[in-house]
């Protein structure tokens, strides 16, 4: 059973940082690309930043320059450095993983949301 633990979300000035951490229960270089996604009530949730097993990384036009995603292999572990926070960041974050099989399913793998609020 393949687990993400997220971490690292809380309450943030505007301006402020934080960084979220995703630890994945198996090698994250079993995963076709992880990234982080979020979600507001009431609307779909969206992609924030995502990397690819051969290192490309796509980040939302709404988070560019402000946030970097990075992963430690060593750790099973991708991160969200989020800087320059704005209220409309607002939102419950999810790490989101997949990998496909040698029989060409595919397998997705979401973690349990931590809450990023950005108020003064």
């Amino acid at each position: 059973q393949v687990q993400l633990v997220e971490s690292g979300g809380g309450l943030a000035q505007p301006g402020g940082s934080l960084r979220l951490s995703c630890a994945a229960s198996i090698s994250i270089g079993s995963f076709y690309a992880m990234g982080w996604y979020r979600q507001v009530p009431g609307k779909q949730r969206e992609l924030v930043a995502t990397i690819t097993s051969g290192s490309m990384i796509n980040y939302a036009d709404s988070v560019k320059g402000r946030f970097t995603l990075s992963r430690d292999h060593a750790l099973n572990t991708v991160y969200l450095q989020m800087s320059s926070l704005k209220p409309e960041d607002t939102a419950v974050y999810y790490c989101n993983a997949f990998r496909y099989f040698v029989d060409g399913t595919k397998s997705d793998y979401w973690g349990q949301g931590t809450q990023v609020t950005v108020s003064s």
